[in-house]
């Protein structure tokens, strides 16, 4: 009998091992959730980089686009593919789009020198040194992109670094689009 209670934690284990495998083999690894899509931007409010430090001001992420589409990017200097993408960013202001960045976990004074050697894409920049943007857009990482409609909803999103004219496409065409409705816990 003790023999048996001694295999029981190895049984459990096996148990758990074939489950993990399971539930691995299911699940799709290029799923990546948009849960704020179709939802209003998030009321987050955060101050303005001014020059190479925070501003005296603060703005609410909500009202930064006034009534007009906006693409919304979180980014940081010591972020590698942040300054892949640096050269989309700067095509969609080309374009005249209106690009809002959010420093996310960054000093003001690398941020500025970021945006100095590369070219400086964003409309305005608020400064999120402690992440709370981050926490209340739900991402995962930088760099992060959002489009948003001119009625403050988010229409898309882009995980990871803008890499070709299509991405830049998407974003701006869902801004354009009529708003979709949100997504529910049944359609995910």
């Amino acid at each position: 009998m003790t023999r048996w209670l001694a295999l029981l934690p190895l049984v459990v284990l096996a148990a758990l091992a074939a489950l993990f495998v399971g539930w691995s083999l299911k699940r799709d690894p290029a799923f990546k959730p948009d849960a704020l899509v179709g939802q209003p931007i998030p009321e987050t409010v955060l101050p303005m980089l001014s020059g190479d430090r925070e501003g005296p001001g603060q703005l609410d992420l909500k009202t930064a686009g006034v009534g007009r589409p906006m693409i919304v990017n979180v980014f940081a200097s010591w972020c590698a593919p942040c300054r892949i993408e640096h050269p989309k960013l700067l095509e969609l202001k080309r374009r005249g789009v209106a690009v809002v960045g959010i420093a996310y976990k960054d000093e003001p004074v690398a941020t500025r020198a970021f945006l100095d050697e590369l070219g400086d894409p964003f409309t305005m920049v608020l400064v999120d040194r402690q992440g709370r943007a981050g926490l209340d857009l739900g991402i995962s990482g930088v760099p992060e992109t959002f489009a948003v409609d001119a009625l403050g909803r988010i229409t898309a999103k882009q995980s990871g670094p803008l890499l070709d004219d299509a991405d830049l496409d998407r974003l701006v065409a869902s801004m354009q689009a009529p708003p979709r409705p949100a997504p529910t816990a049944a359609s995910r």
